[in-house]
């Protein structure tokens, strides 16, 4: 098997350097008529990358095509026969986990419900815990998590399997949460299972996991391929459908090539408990951010150390029903990049350092690539702009010496257009195999909306990916160089709701882009009128860039789109019991708690003054000395501040650091009573 393995590796990669060598080729014959300028030079070095970087994409695709036509990988894990885990052992725990960060609670708790309720379905309930692991800062969010999950305890008996913890200071991010529920819980359970915030998954998909995980002792993960589902807008509804066709291929392809040295991606995945705590502890890198100090982009680092340790980790392409959420907007979209880009950056100075094996760092550098590939395009791109405007100034010379017979001047357009066809495939033609493998299937074809609507689809989705494209490129360059300049980025919360994007936030975000846009076109077309027509797609991707934001911002524009038949999935056709299941729970949202039910405006308040909600929160604070005397000093002044200006006087971490301590809430609980400060009146 490991030949086999190691086999298949060899010709994929083989195929990657073979296709880039013969389309560097093409363009060599193009520069090298008297001799290699230093600017050609410069195009060979971008071009043969971001080729590289194409064939990657381009050869995994056709792997996993070749996958899903033929119907199997016999080294897939879950056609692994494995060992039969022993009847006498004790069942396996598992823990499923969900790290939050001021989130919208209401989303969570209906996740996870619809979650449990699956898992009930299946009859496998009692082998599965859950944990709210909140890093929540805000106060509002944070007593309203708490009082969500009492109520979520109370309404499924779940007192004993469903747990919350809020830790006291969000030390290392997702990774110190999830390091700190396996210091202080671990050894309950043989598995975890990490969600996202916006993660749903099928209850039998979750009792699959841990059966392949009994059968497999050398596997410490497996990692499922989310499907993006729910949202409503235009482009979200777009991406959906591009993830759902494209993504079933994708990651068999993917499978096909990596099998047991695969990756993480951070949620969606179940984890064998004692080897990610003996393996997986990150260290800080040495520097300063964005390139030292915590690795943000923990998932792949994690994988790549398992593997070091002699772990398995698989990619399970072929098991479905796992789903997540995506941004709803494009300009959501960039800013939920700009959150990864300073982590995958990092991965550079991880490829480089000792210890892990070859796929390991071709992971680390593919994380590079994902946000270094953006400005690179740009630099192509001005670099060929600026060959042609070279080209344009030459003044041809016809006759030379004693030659009487002029000498014209040779064309490469056949070479050039070859180029530039083989580098569209390259980049279409994934699509079009997804297209096809619904021939295979009659009902999933259907579930798109029939072979007509899909086809419509994808030729929609290819134009806007097109118009998007140099939106994204721009908006992916600026954040390395922001990252280059040392402008390290925070981890602030995600707006995960459909939403509009307006007039004013599009003109902010992307009236740069519009003002290049125009700039460069009519710089291109006054002086390189030639060069003009072929960088027409992205000036138009540019200049347009402000409507079509708006635009495939659309709630209304999306539901019409479902309305004529277009960007259908599966999901949306004939959803899962999970997603019904969470469908309804967001809808009827009737809470059993009365504190909850009332929906006060005001939850902060509430927790100083309801004595059922004062009670909850004082019985879930973390024991702790009493406070040293700066800061009783300090918690005196809010106190006082809270007294005579009134709750909308304090600031968020104010009000936190107000209700963190127990002997200050106690106390503020009784004052509330006593003499109310004003704006805060008692229930």
């Amino acid at each position: 098997m490991v030949i086999g393995h190691t086999l298949r590796r060899a010709v994929f990669f083989i195929l990657i350097a073979v296709t880039t060598l013969l389309a560097l080729g093409l363009l060599v014959t193009v520069f090298h008529t008297d001799g290699l300028s230093p600017i050609e030079r410069v195009l060979l070095v971008l071009y043969a990358i971001l080729f590289s970087w194409i064939c990657v994409s381009f050869w995994t695709a056709l792997m996993g095509f070749w996958v899903m036509l033929t119907g199997r990988d016999r080294w897939a894990i879950s056609r692994h026969p494995g060992t039969p885990p022993d009847p006498a052992a004790p069942p396996p725990r598992t823990a499923i986990l969900m790290p939050i960060y001021n989130e919208d609670s209401q989303r969570v708790f209906a996740g996870l419900r619809a979650i449990h309720q699956s898992l009930a379905d299946t009859g496998q309930l009692d082998g599965f815990d859950f944990f709210i692991l909140s890093d929540t800062r805000d106060p509002e969010v944070w007593v309203e998590e708490e009082l969500r999950w009492q109520d979520m305890v109370r309404t499924l008996n779940g007192k004993g399997r469903i747990f919350y913890r809020n830790r006291p200071e969000n030390t290392s991010r997702k990774t110190g949460n999830l390091e700190d529920f396996c210091t202080r819980w671990g050894a309950r359970y043989r598995y975890m299972i990490v969600l996202d915030a916006d993660s749903i998954m099928k209850g039998e998909t979750l009792v699959e996991m841990v059966r392949l995980m009994e059968r497999q002792p050398r596997v410490a993960l497996i990692q499922t391929p989310p499907v993006p589902v729910n949202r409503e807008s235009l482009f979200a509804r777009i991406l959906q459908f591009a993830g759902s066709i494209y993504g079933r291929m994708f990651t068999a392809g993917l499978n096909f090539w990596q099998l047991d040295e695969s990756n993480y991606w951070g949620h969606n995945a179940i984890i064998r408990i004692q080897p990610f705590l003996d393996h997986c502890g990150l260290p800080k890198l040495p520097g300063r951010e964005p390139f030292g100090g915590e690795i943000l982009s923990h998932d792949f680092v994690e994988a790549a150390l398992l593997r070091r340790a002699g772990w398995e980790v698989w990619l399970a392409y072929d098991l479905e029903g796992s789903y997540e959420e995506i941004p709803p907007t494009l300009i959501d979209y960039a800013k939920r990049d700009r959150r990864w880009c300073q982590g995958n950056l990092q991965h550079l100075r991880l490829a480089l350092s000792h210890g892990f094996n070859g796929l390991s760092r071709i992971h680390f550098i593919m994380g590079v690539m994902s946000y270094a590939a953006s400005p690179l395009w740009l630099l192509f791109l001005i670099a060929t702009g600026v060959e042609a405007f070279i080209q344009t100034q030459r003044e041809l010379v016809y006759f030379f010496g004693q030659n009487w017979m002029p000498v014209w001047p040779v064309s490469f357009a056949v070479e050039m257009t070859t180029v530039l066809l083989v580098t569209l495939t390259m980049l279409f033609l994934p699509k079009l195999l997804a297209l096809l493998l619904l021939l295979k299937d009659a009902k999933l074809r259907e579930s798109y909306g029939g072979m007509a609507n899909a086809s419509w689809s994808v030729v929609l989705e290819s134009v806007f990916s097109v118009l998007t494209a140099p939106v994204l490129m721009l908006f992916q360059t600026k954040f390395v160089l922001a990252i280059l300049m040392r402008r390290a980025v925070g981890w602030p919360p995600q707006q995960r709701g459909d939403h509009m994007t307006s007039f004013k936030e599009a003109a902010l975000a992307h009236g740069g882009h519009t003002a290049i846009g125009l700039v460069v076109g009519g710089l291109s077309y006054l002086y390189v009128p030639a060069f003009f027509w072929w960088f027409t797609p992205v000036l138009l991707g540019l200049a347009l860039s402000i409507p079509v934001s708006m635009l495939s911002s659309s709630i209304a524009l999306g539901q019409a789109a479902r309305e004529w038949g277009l960007f259908l999935t599966p999901e949306e056709t004939n959803p899962p019991a999970v997603l019904r299941y969470l469908a309804e729970n967001l809808q009827d949202d009737d809470a059993v708690l009365p504190a909850l039910r009332d929906r006060p405006p005001n939850h902060f308040v509430q927790a100083l003054t309801d004595p059922y909600v004062n009670a909850l929160h004082l019985s879930l604070l973390p024991e702790r000395g009493p406070p040293g005397k700066r800061r009783r000093h300090y918690l005196e002044g809010l106190i006082h501040q809270l007294e005579e200006e009134g709750p909308d006087s304090l600031s968020a971490a104010q009000k936190r650091d107000l209700i963190a301590e127990p002997e200050t809430l106690l106390r503020l609980h009784a004052l509330f009573w006593s003499r109310p400060p004003a704006g805060a009146a008692l229930p």
